[in-house]
């Protein structure tokens, strides 16, 4: 199955949900304008736009997510890599790399990842 996208301001809405679902819509609501600006108008359009989408589902005036932040996070790390490193994990971590925003913890807990995808695969 394919994750629907979830644009940027949605992914704003759909972190809230995420951390407190399943919750009532007019709770989502108050906590959008207290955590994002958001007029209830706002809110109602984005719930209306992710429920066509099959990101979120509404029952019974409750809110919850039909796709799991990791979920969100995979689909957007392949988009990323298709359209920018042409699908190459090696050619984003190099870039991302010579950003400098990488620390020794952060290089210990790949290398980490590696290693154990390296056990996997033996």
């Amino acid at each position: 199955m394919n994750t629907p996208k979830i644009f940027e301001s949605e992914y704003r809405f759909c972190k809230i949900l995420w951390k407190n679902e399943p919750i009532k819509s007019g709770l989502l609501v108050q906590m959008c304008a207290d955590e994002l600006g958001w007029k209830p108008s706002t809110t109602y359009t984005v719930i209306k736009r992710l429920t066509e989408r099959g990101v979120v589902i509404t029952e019974k005036m409750i809110v919850r997510a039909l796709v799991k932040e990791d979920e969100a996070q995979v689909s957007e790390i392949n988009d990323l890599l298709d359209n920018k490193f042409n699908g190459s994990c090696p050619a984003f971590l190099a870039a991302f790399s010579k950003s400098g925003k990488m620390t020794e913890k952060d290089i210990d807990e790949i290398q980490k990842m590696i290693d154990a995808i390296r056990a996997q695969n033996e």
